[in-house]
């Protein structure tokens, strides 16, 4: 019998327990229902207006700026015209702190990202906006703290008359007393089971306290009497408890659904708004165009007009001129329209034009960068085989990138090691031998009878190398010493390309390609890359060579920085900055190409790129205009002036130009290419499997093979072994050299790796030296092997 008293008793204090913590739990839903229930009854937004004075910069000092203050938001215009159209910067009150410099200046600052630095015009004009602005920060935190979105809708349903808000508040409030009073029914069972709960243990513990059997049928029916209450009351409280989770489920299945449709409400929203800005900036930048495209009746109307403009556009303040910020870099050049008698010109003054634009531009037909039969947007080479337009899809694998960077920063990225997380299924051979993908501009470039014409595609094709960067945020294989890699489209293309990774430290890679059409391209790139905790710079060394057989036209140029931003937190995204000179050593033409650093309160279209092709006398002939993503177009200059920047007391060339025409556009990637690495077309058939193939190709290379498969743990062991396969090589190389070194000076340089498919020679164009194609590789490729003088790398 005592057993079994205990045994019950151990029973219900176990029970009591997990009821206790129920309780806890539906009291604090509870709380937050009658919180609900009763939302915050919404005041009416105060709005503060007047004009104050904002530092810009250190030119231009404390600018006259029209403020306005509404819904725990301030904002500014240059004008209070502008109040419909143009805010040029908002800060939000809930997050923002303020603080008083002196008589009449203040900072208002969001802790970093935005810093306003505001000068009133006497002390009590400062005063009254400093308890405007208290106040609604006050306003501002206290709404913050209460945003939960059934609030929110609660708040805004009776705003939103005629739009259905109406009704969703009284369905909220339909609900919410539906739970509230199940939350009554669990309160009622809750008292019951603690009265009879008590009672019960009440009974057990006079049960102990029995020693007479006759008193213990009276004690033994009471407990059992007792006991039934409990489990009544226990069931019926467990029955409360079932109702109101079913309710709660009903209910927050649809709450999630309502949330999951207002948020894909908000993201078309933001896009909305991105598309008007990009509008309006467009239209702002046509309206400025077109003041400057005013009829005149002299060049020097117009070369004043460009000076007013070139005044203004250094005058306009950018969102971005903030404190200690840098101002807008002005234009080097403008272009307008030419005068129209330069399109009416007769075949009697086409001797008079010679003269004036250079028997060059004669022989250049304009529509034949565009519309040509050779175009490459028309032209479609049938292939001889069928190659893969898909690969598998990039697994979702997180790993914190800055858990493995945090220790790098300021070291070379080629000597950190990296898992593949961060890679993409290709190789640094393969990156570089996409820049084949336009090849059709070198094919229609090798048929210009002009120089300058050729220029323009040569130009062309230098920013179409870059064009497949744009969403390529994931780093490239580094090639192991001795690695190779061909890209043969001959029967395809009519080009043969071939790259070798001949030196590790530091990385370079040689790379050659002829094609039948008459024209040769050649580099040796050698890329120094550095972590700066925010962004990684990838500095890329060595010249590019392009030689057309027929005209014996020999070009040059070097690649720009590429920068990777938001290492840390934000969005991976990359830009192309910096400038390019294109030059013909034979005739002495040049094409300055400029790639304009992305700015994200520029006015400019992003990832620009301009440049003029002039004669070796300087004399501009063509402009070239466009973005290294897109496309390019290039316009022919009729006349050339000179104006000057009022704002700076600069000079800047104005030239008139025929209208543009388009001389390269990039491919639409292929279809799911946000799954595939955003590869192109050509880049997801660079590492399509090929026989024939030297045995140090990229594609044989075993890590980077897993990966494209999916297979990241096996690819990341795999690429361990490779790497340390490397390092053992290179001991072995350097001691061999010790021991065949006959004086200590033999051996300074132990690292004499030779390359095997090209030779270091001084190049006499630019007085370098670089590796050069030696011959032989497509040879043995041709004879159907003897690959026996690879080495074994993989």
């Amino acid at each position: 019998m005592r057993s079994s008293k205990q045994g019950l008793k151990f029973g219900l204090l176990l029970f009591f327990n997990q009821y206790v913590d129920l309780m806890e739990t539906l009291n604090v839903m509870s709380a937050v229902m009658s919180s609900e229930s009763k939302p915050p009854t919404p005041t009416p937004a105060d709005t503060y207006k007047g004009w104050l004075f904002k530092w810009t910069n250190y030119i231009k000092g404390y600018q006259r700026r029209w403020f306005v203050l509404s819904n725990g938001l301030l904002s500014y215009y240059r004008t209070q015209a502008e109040m419909g159209h143009t805010c040029r910067g908002t800060i939000n009150l809930a997050t923002a702190n303020i603080v008083v410099e002196d008589s009449c200046n203040f900072v208002i600052s969001n802790g970093g990202a935005q810093t306003y630095h505001l000068k009133a015009s006497c002390e009590v004009e400062r005063q009254r906006w400093i308890t405007a602005l208290e106040l609604a920060k006050a306003k501002a935190f206290h709404m913050q703290d209460l945003s939960d979105e059934s609030s929110d809708e609660a708040s805004e349903a009776p705003n939103a008359s005629g739009q259905g808000g109406g009704g969703r508040n009284v369905e909220i409030q339909s609900t919410l007393r539906t739970l509230g009073s199940k939350v009554e029914d669990l309160g009622t069972c809750n008292d019951l089971i603690v009265k009879h709960g008590s009672a019960l243990q009440r009974s057990l513990s006079e049960l102990e306290g029995i020693h007479e059997a006759a008193d213990m049928s009276e004690k033994i029916r009471q407990v059992t009497e007792r006991a039934t209450l409990f489990r009544i009351t226990s069931n019926a409280m467990i029955n409360a408890c079932r109702d109101f989770l079913s309710v709660a489920q009903h209910h927050s299945k649809r709450w999630q659904k309502a949330l999951q449709l207002e948020r894909a409400q908000r993201i078309r929203l933001e896009e909305t708004l991105e598309q008007l800005a990009k509008q309006h900036n467009h239209l702002e930048r046509a309206f400025r165009g077109a003041t400057v495209l005013l009829p005149s009746r002299s060049n020097m109307d117009l070369a004043s007009k460009g000076a007013i403009s070139g005044k203004g556009d250094a005058s306009d303040e950018d969102d971005d001129n903030e404190f200690f910020d840098a101002m807008e870099e002005p234009a080097e050049f403008i272009t307008i329209p030419a005068d129209p008698k330069y399109h009416r010109r007769s075949s009697s003054n086409v001797s008079r034009q010679s003269n004036e634009t250079g028997m060059d531009d004669l022989s250049f037909d304009e529509l034949s960068l565009a519309s040509g039969p050779e175009s490459p947007q028309h032209h479609e080479p049938q292939p001889v085989r069928r190659r893969r337009t898909r690969i598998p899809e990039k697994p979702n694998y997180y790993l914190n990138l800055w858990s493995i960077m945090k220790n790098c920063i300021g070291k070379e990225l080629s000597k950190i090691p990296m898992p593949v997380n961060f890679n993409e299924p290709l190789s640094m051979l393969q990156r570089l031998s996409e820049d084949l993908e336009y090849y059709e501009l070198l094919d229609k470039a090798s048929k210009c009878p002009s120089s300058l014409e050729q220029m323009c595609y040569v130009a062309a094709f230098t920013v179409s190398s870059y064009s497949t960067t744009v969403h390529r945020t994931s780093k490239p294989f580094n090639p192991l010493l001795g690695e190779t890699f061909e890209l043969d489209r001959l029967r395809e293309c009519g080009y043969r390309s071939l790259c070798e990774q001949v030196s590790h430290h530091p990385p370079a890679a040689a790379h050659h390609a002829i094609s039948e059409k008459g024209w040769t391209l050649r580099q040796e790139i050698t890329l120094a890359s550095k972590f700066r905790g925010k962004y990684l710079s990838i500095l890329p060394f060595g010249s590019i060579h392009c030689i057309f057989d027929k005209s014996a036209n020999h070009y040059t140029w070097k690649k720009v920085t590429t920068t990777v931003h938001n290492i840390i937190v934000g969005k991976l995204w990359i830009d192309q900055s910096g400038e390019i000179d294109v030059v013909n050593h034979k005739t002495g033409d040049r094409c300055h190409l400029k790639f304009t650093p992305y700015s994200y309160f520029s006015r400019d279209v992003p990832r620009k790129v301009t440049g003029v092709v002039t004669d070796k006398d300087g004399k501009a002939h063509y402009v070239l205009s466009g973005t290294w993503d897109e496309k390019m177009e290039f316009s022919r200059i009729m006349q050339s002036s000179k104006s000057e920047n009022g704002a700076e007391g600069k000079q800047r060339t104005v030239y008139q130009t025929l209208k543009a025409k388009e001389i390269w556009r990039k491919n639409p990637l292929p279809e799911g290419a946000e799954n595939m690495y955003y590869f192109s077309s050509l880049a997801l058939t660079l590492n399509e499997p090929e026989e024939g193939v030297a045995p140090t190709d990229s594609r044989r290379r075993p890590d980077q093979r897993l990966m494209e498969k999916g297979y990241w743990d096996e690819a990341n062991a795999e690429k361990q072994r490779l790497e340390e396969k490397q390092r053992m090589a290179r001991r072995e190389r350097e001691w061999e050299i010790v021991k065949a070194a006959v004086t200590p000076e033999d051996a300074v340089h132990p690292d004499s790796y030779q390359a095997l498919w090209f030779e270091k020679i001084d190049e006499p164009t630019l007085g370098e030296s670089m590796h050069v194609y030696k011959g032989g590789y497509w040879e043995t490729k041709d004879s159907g092997g003897g690959w026996d003088v690879c080495p074994d790398i993989f």
